[in-house]
């Protein structure tokens, strides 16, 4: 099979349609490499070499996908830094990868030179989307540079940070690959091998923003196997119907967030739109209720399929066939994946059985960047954990409990928020919800249920009798919330993830301070 890139697809079909921006703006593959190659060499041109990390602080646009291709074929590490941290926070990633250049656009400016003004950093590596006090403008910086392509090339990586819940988010930095960027980019196309897709022309949406890991790898191995890329911000979900319609999409990546709100819309609006051109809905991140899937899977097909894994290592993968025989499951490895059910002594647990899930992905090892410590507490020997606690079934296949830092303990029960959540979420009236611990005398914790209701549904004693009454129908009764509180909002991040630690704080302190 002959290799496949976006740099090889611009020399084959120029005008090929590569990327349509959030406002609709069009831009053909060659376009979209002519750019990028501008910026390689601009960047070559102070400086910047094989190893040094770039960071970005950008919304999906095409020039951070220019950006993206730029610093992967020079042999560099990319930095994506969630638009959403605070100025402390982007000081600090910045800081800690020892990045030597950054790039931001206009929305995210303000925040980025707070924290690049804390570090001292130099002018001279700043770099905007449009010209703003304290930055260089990205396209006069490149602007007088050979659009053609530099070489030799070589294949750079992400650097990406993990979202912990607590402390300081860590880089996974890997080895660089010795190879080509089109060697290189053509084995990234491998992750769509993984779900069945084929290479060749097709339509990719790009829900959630690109900082997040599977989003970018699923989105750029879909660009260097041929398909357009549709940028969204401020994912809207009659929007996302709109523009499956429009651009006839074949495959995005979601999450049960988006599901959930596609799901609340109006059965009229729902029936409005047409999606048949979808062949591939890649979703995971976080857990997906098993009625919100069902319903999915109802409403649009056996194109849904459902992975689990992380920025560290391996994977496992359901198919819209596999999950239907077994709701709830997350499936079994990729190919080159194992896994391991382990207790806190290291000992293998029998099927059915939770414990701590460890994976492995061949010899793909990789350290937390300036944290050894850490590194050497999460392996096993191959095998890593990244904190997630699960049991397979007699067939291998792997259910998920939830997160250490989630987990419930009541009376030396372990409860796991997740079943809770998903269990409410089904309910009319629950537009969000949260489950979470809270201080209790006599058990050490007591189940509590955070709850966002839909437009019209009133928050008073009455609505919290029918949601726990509706949670003793449906859960164990060891696991039923003890009560409910009612807020206007809770905090998510883009890709749908909860900020537990933000919501239980407030619990906790007032036990702290009662104290």
């Amino acid at each position: 099979m002959s290799i496949s890139s976006a740099w090889i697809v611009a020399e084959r079909n120029p005008d090929r349609l590569g990327v349509v921006s959030a406002d609709g703006q069009s831009v053909t593959y060659q376009a979209l490499i002519e750019r990028s190659n501008q910026y390689s060499r601009a960047m070559q041109s102070i400086g910047l070499s094989a190893g040094d990390r770039v960071a970005i602080i950008m919304e999906n646009t095409p020039t951070a996908v220019e950006l993206v291709l730029a610093v992967m074929q020079n042999g560099m590490y990319l930095v994506p830094i969630n638009y959403h941290s605070t100025a402390s926070d982007i000081a600090y990633i910045v800081r800690d990868s020892d990045a030597r250049a950054v790039f931001t656009d206009y929305e995210y400016a303000t925040q980025c030179r707070k924290a690049l003004d804390e570090l001292d950093y130099p002018n001279s590596r700043r770099f905007c989307t449009v010209d703003v006090p304290g930055f260089i403008p990205c396209e006069s910086w490149c602007e007088g540079f050979s659009t053609q392509r530099p070489e030799p090339t070589r294949a750079g990586a992400v650097m990406n940070y993990t979202s912990g819940t607590t402390g300081h988010p860590k880089g996974v930095l890997r080895p660089l690959p010795r190879e080509d960027a089109d060697t290189a980019a053509n084995r990234q196309i491998w992750v769509l091998a993984l779900f069945g897709m084929e290479v060749g022309p097709g339509v990719h949406l790009v829900n959630s923003p690109l900082y997040h890991t599977a989003v970018m790898n699923i989105a750029f191995a879909s660009l260097h196997s041929g398909q357009t890329m549709v940028l969204m911000n401020d994912w809207e979900p009659e929007l996302a119907l709109q523009l499956i319609e429009r651009y006839r999409i074949t495959s995005t990546h979601m999450v049960a967030t988006h599901f959930h709100r596609l799901l609340s819309l109006p059965q009229a609006v729902r029936t409005n739109y047409d999606h048949s051109s979808l062949a591939y809905v890649i979703h995971g991140a976080v857990p997906t209720p098993v009625d919100i899937k069902r319903r999915m899977l109802e409403w649009w097909g056996p194109v849904i399929y459902e992975y689990y894994g992380s920025s560290e290592v391996g994977g496992t993968l359901a198919t819209p066939e596999h999950w239907l025989s077994k709701p709830g499951t997350v499936g079994r490895p990729f190919s080159i994946t194992e896994l391991l059910i382990l207790d806190d002594d290291g000992q293998e647990m029998p099927v059915g059985k939770p414990g701590w899930v460890y994976m492995c992905q061949g010899d793909d090892l990789f350290e937390y960047h300036k944290d050894k410590e850490k590194t050497a507490r999460n392996r096993f020997g191959r095998f890593i954990c990244v904190g997630d606690i699960g049991y397979v079934d007699e067939d291998g296949d792997l259910f998920l409990c939830g997160r250490d830092a989630e987990i419930i303990i009541s009376g030396g029960v372990n409860i796991y928020p997740s079943a809770i959540e998903g269990h409410l979420l089904s309910h009319e009236a629950v537009a969000d919800v949260a489950v979470i611990g809270i201080p209790d005398p006599e058990f050490g914790e007591q189940v509590k249920a955070v709850v966002r209701l839909k437009p019209g549904c009133q928050a008073n004693g009455t609505m919290e009798t029918a949601l726990l009454n509706f949670c003793r129908e449906g859960l164990s009764h060891q696991i039923v919330p003890k009560s409910v509180d009612f807020v206007r909002d809770l905090p998510r991040d883009p890709s749908g993830k909860l900020y537990k630690q933000r919501i239980r704080e407030r619990y906790w302190q007032q036990e702290e301070r009662s104290i």
